[in-house]
């Protein structure tokens, strides 16, 4: 029979480098759970250096969804996670009374969480366009266009996700409207209670976990990741930090120092935005991502005695 116990999906989040896979599997271990990935470069299995995925090693471990479960020739939306999490929920959840679920990616941990917007599909050829123009000119232009057309959108931290960015000018364009008109229905109800964890370090710790990251990168051959992945450099996963700064350098904008800088550097600028973006959500509880004794006695003190 169903398990009828109540159901908890307990959040790992926070920035890059931080610690989110390490605790995860600490997690999921004390709680025999399974961990869902809500990494939106993850996803694609084309995609291994510069995504920083949990070594097989680590895989092993603890059982993984979402991780190498698409490949860069498809679309995959955050309402397409949105689905095809919850779906997969129902199925964790017959055997588990909580799922671990942690990424950095706070656009798809909250669709999961409340929903998203129904909006409509773009006018055909539409998003080719805004995708090669996001290629071609960068994310600071389309910047500038949708703070003229959505000022609403503009000053959330939206702005700085290509992909968000993109997708608001599909609404725009399509529809006449802006996206943030859209944004304001209800949260849609879950049949399973959310434990969010939010982590941090010191900073100078974070950023140096962040620089050592970049270099392991390098050392293990980002920079011939980027080269075979050169023809899908227009997709969304591809204008991110780790790529991008790579595809300057092959494209002779810089040499390999300033590659190596600029790596280091927007990895910290993102770090930032990731820490603000969780900041500005009001269910999660931070953290230092070493108090894992602190976080385990938080999650018991959620869950009491009913697991």
């Amino acid at each position: 029979m169903p398990n009828s116990k109540k159901k908890y999906l307990i959040i790992v989040a926070g920035p890059t480098a931080v610690g989110k896979t390490d605790l995860s599997i600490q997690l999921a271990k004390v709680f025999r759970t399974e961990i869902i990935s809500a990494d939106s470069r993850q996803f694609f299995r084309e995609l291994n250096i510069g995504t920083a995925k949990p070594s097989q090693m680590e895989l092993a471990e603890v059982q993984h969804h979402f991780i190498n479960s698409h490949s860069i020739t498809e679309n995959y939306s955050a309402g397409d996670f949105e689905r095809d999490t919850l779906k997969l929920l129902d199925v964790l959840f017959q055997t588990h009374d909580c799922v671990l679920m942690t990424g950095g990616s706070g656009f798809y941990i909250k669709a999961v969480l409340e929903g998203l917007d129904d909006l409509p599909a773009p006018l055909p050829g539409l998003r080719d366009y805004l995708t090669k123009k996001l290629s071609e000119s960068g994310l600071p232009l389309l910047q500038e266009e949708i703070r003229a057309l959505d000022q609403q959108f503009a000053e959330t931290q939206e702005i700085f996700n290509p992909q968000r960015v993109l997708r608001a000018l599909e609404v725009y364009y399509t529809t006449g409207t802006p996206i943030s008109k859209y944004q304001v229905r209800e949260t849609r109800r879950r049949s399973f209670d959310e434990i969010g964890i939010a982590l941090d370090r010191e900073r100078a710790e974070l950023y140096s976990r962040i620089d050592e990251r970049m270099d392991m990168m390098l050392n293990e051959g980002l920079v011939n990741e980027a080269k075979e992945l050169i023809q899908f450099r227009s997709h969304h996963a591809l204008q991110t930090v780790g790529y991008k700064e790579v595809y300057g350098f092959l494209d002779g904008l810089y040499d390999e120092g300033e590659m190596v800088r600029l790596l280091k550097q927007n990895s910290r600028r993102y770090a930032k935005r990731q820490l603000t973006w969780f900041r500005h959500q009001s269910n999660f509880k931070w953290f230092n991502a070493v108090d894992f004794t602190q976080i385990l006695e938080y999650i018991y003190s959620k869950i009491g005695n009913s697991i």
